[in-house]
């Protein structure tokens, strides 16, 4: 494959760093041209240098001078602002890949940005999808602009997929159950944010991992796959399995149902969404069937993890009402992350929050736009008065 010249919003995040660590081992395949990242300035700053990018954004603007001091001196341009990154992803025209994994709503108008520039773009970032699927789907197919999912159950998919003409009949989404599986029910009001961060398989950012503790995570992956592969939220089945091999599985009209497996480990969907449609060389365990011995799978407890049945329910209702779900959740995890609710407190926040919500049935981007900070306010006084 050519070498591909890359910008990576959220550099400093979990999937950025690992991304990173795909390009460190081959250099020869990828030239990192631009980074992006929110409050990390040191981190950033050690990124910029060691891959000589072009060009860095640091979106918290008090951490500018830190980061101009120290990258100005090596010829890297600096910029501050999400209205910087924003506007790199529309006029850089040096750019063939765009890896989205910047943490939370906010990555949705650099991705919009992405797009309309017909640039190909790599998403890891749930929330975009999750609040403005329809407008993120239009906006690329206006701009002849390619999407590869980089979440593991998604990329599962799109793999599954890969030479495949017939329509899906069902996508199994795996999921792991998070730490909580097997914590009975009256015992969450009791999780502390340690225990809730901890998550059996997988390495990830706060956020996203409090997420898969509810089975928000899931719900949220539920609607993106309804966006990305183009079905109906009846068409998904989740499916617990604690293993985490099999990543997902599509199952079409003659019965044959095929699945991705692998050792649960990110860089693989991240290089695959990075070198694609070629597949290159990667240093993780391979799977040993005989040491596994077997895998086990299991319906989900809605009732115990009520997050994955709002989300269901926020999708067949559509128009904006994802976009508040999410915003919800966004403020309902952060305060959990904070200390000043329960983890038990998050899906009733989130459903108090969609109930005072103003329902738009088409939603265009300011009505997204709006949506979200007016459900920010109501979230935000629902916690205050907890």
């Amino acid at each position: 494959m050519e070498k591909r010249k890359i910008a990576i919003l959220g550099s400093t995040g979990s999937i950025g760093v690992q991304a990173l660590s795909v390009v460190r081992d081959n250099p020869e395949l990828f030239e990192v041209r631009f980074l992006a990242a929110g409050n990390n300035s040191r981190l950033l700053i050690q990124q910029a240098i060691e891959f000589n990018a072009a060009c860095a954004v640091i979106a918290n603007e008090q951490l500018y001078d830190e980061v101009f001091a120290a990258l100005d001196p090596h010829g890297i341009n600096v910029f501050a602002g999400m209205s910087s990154i924003i506007d790199a992803m529309a006029n850089s025209s040096d750019i063939d890949l765009v890896l989205s994994a910047m943490v939370g709503f906010r990555g949705l108008e650099p991705t919009l940005a992405a797009l309309r520039s017909g640039k190909t773009v790599a998403i890891a970032n749930k929330e975009p999808l999750v609040a403005a699927g329809g407008i993120v789907m239009r906006t690329a197919m206006e701009h002849g602009a390619a999407i590869l999912p980089v979440d593991s159950e998604h990329s599962a998919i799109f793999q599954a997929l890969q030479g495949e003409n017939s329509p899906i009949e069902r996508i199994f989404l795996t999921a792991s159950g998070g730490p909580f599986l097997r914590t009975p029910a009256q015992e969450l009001e009791h999780v502390t944010v340690n225990e809730a961060t901890n998550h059996p398989r997988w390495k990830m950012g706060r956020k996203i991992t409090v997420d898969s503790a509810t089975l928000m995570n899931k719900g949220f992956e539920m609607i993106e796959a309804c966006w990305l592969f183009g079905v109906d939220i009846s068409q998904i089945t989740v499916v617990i399995h604690p293993q985490s091999v099999i990543h997902s599985m599509v199952s079409f009209k003659d019965g044959a149902v095929l699945a991705q497996m692998s050792m649960p480990d990110m860089r693989l969907p991240i290089q695959y969404a990075l070198t694609y449609p070629a597949r290159i060389p990667l240093d993780i365990p391979r799977v040993d069937f005989f040491r596994l011995g077997g895998f086990t799978f299991s319906e989900p407890d809605t009732e115990k993890f009520p997050c994955l049945a709002i989300a269901v329910d926020a999708m067949r209702r559509g128009g904006n009402i994802p976009c508040a779900m999410n915003a919800a959740n966004e403020v309902a995890v952060e305060a959990f992350l904070n200390g000043r609710i329960r983890f038990t407190d998050i899906p009733g926040i989130v459903s108090r929050s969609i109930a005072a919500c103003d329902f738009i049935k088409e939603p265009d981007l300011n009505g997204i736009l709006d949506t979200d900070r007016s459900v920010r306010v109501s979230a935000t006084n629902i916690i205050d008065k907890l």
